[in-house]
């Protein structure tokens, strides 16, 4: 009998809007390669989303070729945004990412983090 090596499949993906967005921010920032997703600890929910533009990748890095769009996430945050989708979207005057994860299991009700369970 053998053993097999199995890896599991991690997806990270961004809508033709979040890509627009970042490859026009890219432009304005010559130092920069792509853009990270990072997760921190915050809020009554559990954790937060935050954007990062990358200079340089870390060594623990996992990136995401996108469109053209290079996403870095750290290795150990890939369990809570597997699947995840990343949107740029406008709501009257404001411009923002929203994250569509379906692993949240809750939200605040401000939208200011999240839970995985």
């Amino acid at each position: 009998m053998t053993a097999e090596v199995f890896t599991p499949t991690v997806a990270v993906t961004m809508t033709p809007g979040a890509v627009t967005h970042v490859r026009k921010q890219l432009e304005k920032k010559p130092g920069a390669k792509g853009i990270r997703l990072a997760i921190r600890k915050s809020g009554c929910s559990g954790f937060k989303y935050e954007t990062q533009w990358v200079e340089e990748a870390a060594a623990d890095d996992r990136v995401f070729h996108i469109n053209g769009i290079d996403v870095f996430v750290k290795e150990e945050h890939l369990p809570l945004v597997n699947g995840i989708e990343i949107d740029f979207v406008t709501e009257g005057v404001n411009s923002m990412f929203q994250f569509r994860n379906p692993n949240a299991t809750a939200e605040c009700g401000c939208g200011e983090s999240f839970t995985v369970a």
